[in-house]
């Protein structure tokens, strides 16, 4: 992609189809004249009333207690420096975005149009009773000090600059790991930071607070180390100024046993690192290129743990690891201020937890078979599911014990039970995903390529590494919409009707003739259908020229399935097909099955469906927890329709004693676990959250899936393919750009489980 489409796809990202990327919704009903007349004039005076009486009715009244600011003067802007204010918001809200997916926290962004520090300070100050809490984001030191540091004391709301204190927090955790790992103290080690801005200085000290010393420590800037007998330094500066007398980077790093990095890149040389003491400690922290290339580093020095701010390498410091849990902790105790204590705290719970066994959905998604605590593995993944339980309640609790909370958490497990459905209002499977499937690309066909959409999909896999792309469709109207959408790369590209490809359509045909010739095909007919693309592409799975297919985009289904049952045929051991789609709701990833294919099944057809949606479940690093759908509840009518599911269920039961699903049972009280709690305390579902629907139909399935992706503005993927031999996947008739993205990435991670699936069955025999 030329850098002209880069930031031509960046601004329409920005400005479609609504500019921006945050807004503001209702959380009270809104229909009628009451509803109205209660939200605003005469019954809003009530509340307002009970906070005149005390200011604190404001937490009970408001959202005040889940809205935090982020709040920037556009100084100092990652990569950008000093663009003001106006420039500035976009990256505000995509801190605030950052915030809500993470953390479940509400923003404002404030954009503040001064360079003046006590202007700064007063504007924030009178805003504040807005909000529960106040992030500093993106300005200049050494305002940034002062900003914070008066804000602190002269606010009862929590206060913190994330540049500051973000990177802190995350690479303290990862160096108390790393220094464990080599069995050295932090008293002892010798400690160099190339950098000496805000970030840096707020590392230091809070190494400091786990025990470095300052001693051990040399700082340096764009003039060299900080000496103290170098004139016209900062405070801050002079605070970490070192008396021995070294100027340069290469003589600090002599014997040196830990060098923190967040200044620029290649500033650490090979020869640099080699100087270095037994198992050193590298955190090169500048992005997007850190200070030595993590390839470079572990080819120079074997014993080095290395860490740097990108996602492409293990060890990523990644402030998403701290900022939104640290304030979800500090606003759930109604915190007055982020306390070291409270900073300390997350430092302890992010360090813990990659001790911790590592759960099957973080494994997945980022292609490990078991990641566990090790040189490549010293603090968690940013995906890592459990942070949002583990982080928080560390820190209300140092809140709590710190003297700085007023609204103390007494019931810990039902507090951590509610952070866990908050996660349930941010669907990180798609995230999962992506990067599952670009760590192993596969080849997947496009079988109506020469369609707009479909092109624009292949052209984002292609761009993001999730896949390689083959083309199939019309030559020259593929080439001319790819100059259209400026997508130039050396891609593959194939038409199926042309004489270039008769060599292949002839090969294709005399396989798929010798499979059928006894079923009425001849070689001529044989031929005839591979210059049907969706022949040909399913004879390039076959024969292994490709890895998967997607299809379906410009036709029915019916019409697309035929073709692939046929070529195709159903994996070893299946006995049906059958699809799922993922919903991405509220509460979570939601299964619904069957969507697409069969229409009326049995109680045998249903107990396969379950069984196999039960698999892809699980291939999203999921517990399946499933509920037979019906209009009936547990035996409540004994119409054929509700008892197939209960003979299902009943089979279920016997023979999957180990998976976790009961019925029949209505939706409603298999997706509300107190109802279900209430009127059939002893289903196999009581105290667990249902994350998968089997339908008793196609039609139910099918239409209950589209009404939520209609009404409920719920994300599909899919219908997902299952039960087939190769991975082809299907698309619903004129499925987004962005559903054929998600539903390509599905068929890399399905080509990547069949091709480990083929690898496990060679080495058992």
């Amino acid at each position: 992609m030329s850098e002209e489409s880069k930031r031509r796809e960046a601004l329409i990202y920005h400005a479609k189809p609504t500019p921006g990327k945050i807004k503001v919704v209702p959380t009270k009903k809104y229909a009628t004249q009451r509803d109205l007349s209660l939200a605003y004039s005469p019954g809003v005076a009530e509340p307002c009333l009970e906070i005149e009486k005390d200011k604190n009715n404001a937490y009970k009244y408001t959202a005040k207690g889940n809205l935090v600011a982020v709040i920037s003067n556009g100084t100092a802007v990652l990569g950008l420096g000093n663009i003001g204010p106006e420039a500035s918001k976009p990256v505000m809200e995509g801190k605030g975005l950052l915030f809500k997916i993470f953390a479940d926290i509400d923003v404002f962004d404030i954009e503040v149009d001064t360079e003046d520090v006590d202007a700064f300070i007063e504007t924030v100050k009178n805003i504040a009773p807005t909000f529960g809490g106040i992030n500093l984001e993106d300005i200049k030191a050494p305002g940034a000090f002062e900003i914070e540091r008066r804000l602190k004391e002269e606010l009862d709301i929590p206060v913190m600059h994330d540049d500051q204190h973000g990177t802190a927090i995350i690479s303290a955790a990862a160096l108390i790991n790393a220094l464990e790992l080599i069995e050295k103290k932090i008293e002892e080690v010798k400690i160099v930071i190339s950098g000496a801005g805000a970030a840096a200085i707020s590392c230091s000290r809070l190494y400091q607070a786990f025990g470095a010393r300052r001693e051990n420590m040399v700082m340096l800037d764009s003039k060299g180390v900080i000496r103290d007998d170098r004139e016209n330094l900062s405070s801050e500066k002079a605070e970490f100024a070192t008396h021995r007398k070294i100027d340069t980077l290469e003589e600090a790093m002599v014997d040196s046993d830990v060098f923190i990095g967040l200044s620029m890149a290649n500033v650490l040389a090979p020869e640099m690192l080699l100087t270095m003491a037994d198992n050193p400690i590298v955190f090169a922290m500048a992005n997007p290129d850190p200070e030595i290339k993590y390839d470079l580093a572990i080819k120079t020095r074997k014993d080095v743990i290395m860490a740097t701010g990108r996602s492409d390498h293990p060890n990523q410091v990644n402030n998403v690891l701290g900022f939104p849990f640290i304030f979800r902790g500090a606003l759930d105790v109604r915190a007055t201020k982020i306390n070291e204590a409270m900073k300390m705290a997350a430092v302890k719970a992010l360090a813990r937890l990659a001790k911790e066994p590592v759960p099957e959905q973080v494994n997945i998604a980022y292609g490990e078979t078991k990641l566990t605590f090790g040189r490549e593995y010293i603090i968690p993944k940013p995906f890592d599911p459990r942070l949002i339980a583990e982080v928080p309640p560390a820190v209300a609790k140092a809140a709590m014990e710190s003297g700085v909370a007023k609204s103390p958490i007494t019931d810990w497990e039902a507090y951590k039970e509610t952070l866990r459905e908050r996660l349930g209002s941010d669907n990180k499977l798609v995230r999962l995903l992506m990067n599952r499937a670009k760590l192993a690309p596969k080849r997947v066909v496009f079988a109506e390529a020469d369609q707009l959409d479909v092109l624009k999909a292949a052209q984002i896999v292609f761009e993001e590494g999730v896949a390689i792309p083959i083309l199939l469709g019309r030559a020259e109207t593929i080439k001319e919409l790819m100059s259209e959408i400026e997508f130039d790369a050396d891609v593959l590209i194939i038409d199926p009707k042309t004489e270039e490809e008769n060599e292949n359509k002839n090969r294709y045909a005399k396989v798929y003739w010798e499979q059928r010739k006894r079923r009425g095909v001849t070689y001529y007919a044989a031929q005839r259908l591979m210059r049907e693309r969706n022949y040909y592409a399913a004879m390039m799975v076959n024969e292994g020229d490709a890895d998967a297919v997607i299809t379906g985009y410009s036709r029915n289904y019916p019409s697309v399935v035929k073709p692939m049952l046929e070529l195709v045929g159903m994996a070893k051991g299946a006995q049906r097909i059958a699809t799922t789609n993922v919903m991405m709701t509220k509460r979570g990833p939601l299964f619904l099955s069957d969507t697409s294919i069969n229409i009326e099944p049995g109680t045998k057809e249903l107990v396969k469906i379950a069984q196999m949606t039960s698999q892809v479940v699980k291939m999203f690093g999921m517990t399946p927890v499933i509920a037979m759908t019906s209009y009936s509840n547990f035996g409540s009518s004994d119409h054929i329709k509700a008892t197939k599911v209960r003979d299902a269920v009943s089979y279920l039961h016997r023979y999957n004693p180990d998976l976790v699903v009961d019925g029949e049972l209505q939706t409603d009280f298999a997706l509300n676990p107190d109802m279900l709690k209430e009127t059939f305390p002893f289903s196999k579902l009581v105290g667990k959250k249902v994350n998968t629907l089997i339908f008793p139909s196609l039609e139910s399935a099918n239409i209950t899936y589209k009404l939520l992706k209609e009404l409920n503005e719920a994300d599909s993927i899919g219908p997902i393919m299952m039960g087939l031999r190769k991975p082809v996947h299907i698309l619903q008739l004129g499925a987004s750009v962005d559903e054929i993205v998600n539903m390509t990435a599905i068929a890399v991670i399905d080509a990547q489980q069949k091709e480990k699936q083929e690898l496990e069955r060679k080495n058992a025999k």
